[in-house]
Order: C-alpha cells, then structure tokens, then sequence
C-alpha cells in the first residue's frame, strides 16, 4: 500500500513546490500537445485560403468547453477535498470523495451533456456566426467531442485525483500515455496513412476522444491493484453519496461557475471577430495564436496552478496555512518568469511560429503577428495570476475567484468591445489589446486578495457516510 508523500507539507517551501509543480506543469504541457500537433496537421494537410480546417477546430473546442465545463465543479471540489484530507493523511476520506466525484461526472456527461450537445451543435456554430466551409468541418467534429466527451473529462477527474492526493508522477504518465496514442490516432486518420482514409478535421477529433478512454482502463487497472493511494470502495453505488456530494459541489461550484464565465466570454469574442470583415482570417489568427501558441504559456500555468493548489490544500489540511502561502508565492515568481520567456519568444520570432501552422494569407499573418505582441505581456500577467489563484481556490475561498473572472472578462473584456462596436470603432486589431486589458485587470484584483489572509482560513468539512476498507 503506498503511504502519502509528507515533503508536500514540511521542509523547504520550494521543495515542496518544485516536487508537485515540474510533473504538472509538464503533465500540462504534454497535455495540450495533442491539440498544438493536430492544428499543425489540419493546417498542413486540410487546404483552405484563410485556414478554415484550423479555425472549425477552435471555434468547436471553445463551444464544447461552455457546455461541458460544469463538469469543473465536481473536478475542482473533488480536488480542494482530497488536498485537505490527503495533508491529514485519510486515506478512507481521500478515495471516498474521488469515486462520488467519478460517478457523478459519469452521470451527468453521459445522461446529459451528450444527448444536448449533440441536438444543438448546428445552432451554437451558428450563433457564433462561422461561414460556411467552417460550419461543415467543424459540425461533424463539435458533434463527436459531444457524444464521447465522458472520455476526455472522467480522464481529467482521474489525474485530477492522483495530483491532489500527491501522485503527480502518476497522474504524468497516463497523460503521457494519453498524448501519445492521441497523437498517434490523429496522425493516421488526418493524413490518411496505410489503408486508412484521410478524415481531415474528424480524424483530429476521433484520435481525441480514444486515447483517453485506453487511459482510464490503465488508471482503474492501477487501482485495482493497489498501486494508488485511492483505493477501490468495497462495494459499489449506483448513486451519489449525497451527504458528500453536496460538499463537493458547494466547494467547487464557484470554480464551474468561473469556467462557464471564463469560456462564455472566450465564445462572445470569437462572435465579435465574427462580426468583423475579414472575420475568418481573424477567426484563424486567434485559433492559432491564442488558442495553439499561446498554450504555451496557458498549459504551463495550469500546471501551476494545479501544484499551487494542492501544496495549499495539503498544508492547511496538516494545520500550517502560512507554509502553504508562503510556497503559492515563490509559484506566482515562477510563473511570471515562464511568460516571461514565452513572451520574448512571440516578440523576436512571430513569422517563424505562424509558419508551423503553414500561414500563407498575408491578412491572417498580420493579425497573428499582432496578436502575439499582446500575448507577450498577457503570459507574464496570466501565468503569475493563476498561481495565485490555484493557492486561493486550494483553500477552498472559491468564491472570490469567481467574482474576479466575471469582472475582468464582463465588465472589461466584453464591455469594453460592446462599447466599442456600439461606437462603430472595433477593429480585430482592437480586440487583441482588450485582451490584454482584461488580464491586466484580472491580475491585479486577484494580486489585492491574495495579499490578505482571510481565505487561508476556509472551512470545509465532510460527515463520511460511505464505508471505503483501510
């Protein structure tokens, strides 16, 4: 039986942090891999004038996420729990509150994310407002993440589990499994290799949805046995243990609620892009750069988000809340230092990066190159905000989060477009600055509550009603 891993919660505070930040930032990375490499693929082998394979990709991805990203508050309060009750080292608590979060994900994205999803795909892509060449690549994709979306996410529950209890190690080598067989998958089916056909956009998205489901057999293989710290319950529920549920969604509520804001918001800027002449080529630019490129520095933060979390959950669960801030700082330092290096790398090599995704129209160039000079300075603010917001979220303060998101992506990136559009003054080149803008803003609200320490003080506990063995 593996024991918890107490470096997590005692010793040098960057240790502690260095030991759960370089497998998720790199689980993180390898993670948002797949969809880099297959947007590399459709740019190179779906041809289109404006690169029309690359943007169905990105405008479906951005639609599903909305749909889906509920699914967050179950991820998120399973997550924050485990922390807490993996730094007091309850192994009982830990796997019971893993398996109410497993089934209720299952529940509600098979029941019904999917069936939705599926009847109103044709809708959503037209309320964005895509053309035509777009909405037929992309419909046939969005539908097919929708129908197998339980993969992708009881995927993500799974690491999400392992990262939090203290296995980032392991939550690393399924992803790497993942990416792999993912990319692998993609490959064939999008050039049309051997004896399969060439799918183009669909190929990207069956090599998507079946890697991950080889993954999850892999991840219960383990737990069954015994090579986790969750452990399999003696007998299994068909329904939620409600007692416990209903924490999990209390304390994670606030972090989906913040997803949907997060994603909606991202869905409302590609209609305004939309609504711009030229709009497909600034539907590419912002696949390729924001969505793709920028990644780079978004995946990386995540990670880091992700340790700063579970660094701050554990420590409080083990009764020294100020050690674990202590460590959330040193990750902010951290993560301003990766965007910044990102940044000066979208500065000097614009055209090069653009190239990989085999930009030829001069106007998605132009609008790429544009945009990444914003995304220089948008890494810095972004990586070191959410690094702090992991250690806020991690205490369980996931409220205040929340608010921040609905400010900074409402009131300032949206109502700063709608003011502009309003006034007949939106250009695509415009909206790349109220990027920037918005992440200004959410940095330095987020920079305000973490300098105080009322949310290290968080309550959330759990009466165990469901019986796991030792």
């Amino acid at each position: 039986m593996k024991h918890f891993d107490n470096e997590i919660i005692s010793g040098n505070v960057l240790n502690s942090l260095w030991k759960l930040t370089w497998p998720l930032v790199l689980l993180n990375l390898i993670n948002g891999m797949h969809g880099f490499i297959d947007q590399i693929l459709i740019g190179h082998f779906v041809p289109g004038e404006h690169n029309e394979g690359n943007a169905a990709i990105g405008v479906a991805w951005q639609l599903f996420i909305v749909m889906v990203v509920l699914i967050a508050s179950v991820s998120h309060g399973m997550n924050v729990l485990i922390a807490r009750y993996a730094g007091r080292q309850d192994r009982k608590m830990v796997s019971t509150i893993f398996f109410e979060a497993f089934l209720t994900g299952a529940f509600f994205l098979a029941g019904i994310v999917a069936p939705l999803g599926y009847i109103f795909s044709p809708f959503l892509l037209r309320f964005i407002g895509v053309e035509e060449m777009v909405y037929k690549q992309s419909l046939p994709y969005l539908r097919l993440l929708f129908v197998f979306n339980w993969t992708l996410f009881l995927m993500i529950l799974v690491t999400g589990a392992f990262q939090a209890s203290g296995e980032p190690k392991l939550a690393l080598k399924l992803n790497i499994l993942n990416a792999s067989l993912n990319v692998l998958i993609s490959f064939v089916l999008i050039t049309g290799l051997g004896i399969f056909p060439s799918l183009g956009v669909l190929g990207a998205g069956i090599g998507t949805v079946l890697a991950p489901g080889i993954a999850l057999l892999v991840a219960f293989y383990l737990m069954i046995r015994g090579k986790t710290l969750i452990q399999l319950p003696s007998q299994w529920r068909w329904f939620p243990n409600v007692q416990v549920l209903k924490t999990i969604v209390r304390v994670g509520l606030p972090t989906g609620i913040q997803g949907v804001v997060l994603n909606i918001a991202g869905v409302l800027l590609i209609k305004y892009i939309g609504s711009m002449p030229n709009n497909t080529a600034g539907q590419s630019a912002y696949t390729i750069c924001y969505t793709q490129l920028f990644s780079i520095v978004t995946w990386t933060s995540f990670g880091l988000r992700s340790a700063c979390s579970t660094v701050m959950g554990q420590n409080i669960g083990a009764g020294n809340p100020k050690r674990g801030k202590k460590a959330v700082q040193a990750g902010t330092y951290l993560g301003a230092l990766w965007g910044a290096t990102i940044g000066i790398i979208f500065i000097l090599f614009p055209t090069s990066l653009l190239s990989l995704f085999n930009v030829q129209s001069e106007l998605v160039l132009d609008y790429g190159k544009a945009l990444l000079q914003c995304l220089a300075f948008s890494g810095i603010l972004l990586s070191a905000t959410l690094a702090m917001t992991g250690g806020i979220q991690g205490s369980g303060a996931t409220r205040l989060p929340m608010i921040i998101a609905m400010i900074s992506q409402f009131g300032v990136l949206l109502g700063v477009c709608e003011i502009l559009y309003l006034f007949n003054i939106l250009t695509i080149y415009r909206i790349w600055y109220v990027i920037l803008l918005a992440h200004s803003v959410r940095y330095i609200l987020t920079l305000s509550i973490f300098r105080t320490d009322g949310w290290t003080k968080t309550s959330i506990e759990i009466v165990p009603q469901m019986e796991i063995p030792e």
